[in-house]
């Protein structure tokens, strides 16, 4: 994720945009892992992967802990998100979650990698790195799949 995120700092540049390198950090929480919430100033990108295929990819402000910390775990919580995706894909029926387990599945077997960036940035910044990271891992569960 680094060398990304030095590609990301080289396209600000292209952009014409100043960014502060100590302004942007990773937190990779790995596999299995346990979610955490928003820090303080902070905005953010959150990912998850399996397997080394990003499954999805989205951002949250500095007022979207909710979003940040634990929509993504379960299918109830917001109308799109990781839980639903996995459960509505019928690759995954094999891989023994369902609606009341799914939360600690995703916990137990998908890597999540957090990028943390204070919230004092332009808000342009989260948006073009979060478009970014869709163009360079093609997340499965972003976007619909007749536009793909």
């Amino acid at each position: 994720m680094e060398k990304t995120i030095d590609k990301f700092l080289e396209a600000l540049q292209i952009a014409g945009v100043t960014f502060d390198r100590n302004k942007i950090s990773i937190d990779d929480l790995g596999c299995p892992h346990t979610p955490r919430g928003l820090r303080n100033g902070k905005m953010a990108i959150y990912t998850f992967q399996r397997a080394g295929q990003y499954l999805k990819i989205g951002k949250a402000g500095s007022s979207s802990n909710a979003r940040f910390r634990s929509q993504h775990y379960s299918p109830y919580r917001a109308n799109s998100n990781l839980a639903k995706s996995l459960l509505n894909d019928p690759d995954m029926q094999s891989c023994g979650f369902d609606e009341n387990n799914i939360d600690e599945w995703i916990k137990q077997n998908i890597r999540r990698i957090d990028i943390l960036i204070d919230k004092d940035t332009d808000i342009f910044v989260l948006n073009f790195l979060e478009a970014f990271l869709h163009c360079v891992f093609h997340p499965k569960y972003e976007g619909f799949k007749n536009q793909r």
